[in-house]
């Protein structure tokens, strides 16, 4: 799946023409340039902290933000700040209907519900995690070959129920194909969960955190620091999982975004 038109179109925004204004889909992001990036101290968006990659601020567009022009605080070692606008355009999101035979992954029992509430606080940790900005962060590897099997941002229903939008990418791929780190990095979780099955978790720096599930097994454990294409794990389907694929979530300053509008803009942004 190749993402280059999208890609090219936003680093033309962002380095032709200096009045244009950086923009991009509430659920991606916007690509900020940096004059005299080696004298910036912070880059904050609605209060967070941003991912710093090179010259350039990579800032996360919530999925539910409003739209239009926002403000960027660019802050100096010296103290002084500089405020860029940045544009947050509309999107429309495709909905996805899907069946699955355990009701238990649709309606979960008081139990389960309990398990489910431990879990997600242990992954949502993990996503708040915002360790120093990554030296050597470029280019981003795709974790794993298959068929795009579902989207960032759809609107889900399970046997009809509505629930959350789709967090991440997934790629159809046969049970066993090894999963890549997609950069360096800190494992941070690793686990079995109710919904994401086996799952693994990376800091990469700069609140640049991947989460991989439905693993059918993990290679790896907390605490362990991995290169770019490590093998991590294998593809399974366990878990809610209706086959044998990969999900990949990509967390950008606890925000939850698109990993394919990342994944091609950051490595058109290495590129260029």
């Amino acid at each position: 799946m190749r993402f280059g038109a999208l890609a090219l179109g936003l680093l033309c925004a962002v380095q032709t023409n200096a009045a244009s204004i950086p923009q991009g889909p509430h659920g991606g992001i916007a690509v900020v340039p940096l004059d005299a990036v080696e004298a910036v101290q912070s880059v904050t968006f609605l209060n967070k902290a941003q991912l710093i990659v090179e010259d350039y601020a990579i800032i996360a567009l919530p999925l539910f933000h409003d739209v239009g022009e926002q403000e960027v605080q660019v802050t100096y070692d010296d103290g002084s700040i500089r405020n860029v606008v940045i544009k947050v355009l509309d999107k429309q999101y495709p909905e996805e209907r899907i069946t699955v035979t355990d009701q238990e992954h649709v309606t979960p029992s008081p139990r389960n519900l309990e398990r489910i509430g431990k879990e997600s606080a242990r992954m949502r940790a993990a996503y708040a995690r915002f360790s120093s900005q990554p030296p050597n962060l470029l280019p981003i590897v795709q974790p794993v070959e298959g068929r795009t099997s579902g989207v960032f941002g759809s609107r889900r229903f399970f046997n009809d129920q509505p629930r959350n939008p789709h967090s991440g990418i997934d790629w159809a791929a046969p049970t066993g194909t090894p999963i890549k780190s997609p950069a360096p990095g800190k494992v941070v979780v690793v686990g079995d969960f109710f919904f994401n099955g086996i799952t693994v978790q990376i800091d990469h720096g700069g609140g640049f955190i991947s989460m991989m599930c439905h693993l059918s097994e993990a290679l790896v454990e907390e605490g362990q620091t991995i290169k770019r294409g490590a093998i991590i794990g294998k593809v399974g389907t366990t878990g809610r999982s209706t086959g044998p694929h990969l999900h990949w979530s990509v967390s950008l300053s606890g925000e939850r975004i698109d990993p394919a509008v990342f994944m091609a803009v950051l490595n058109a942004l290495h590129e260029d």
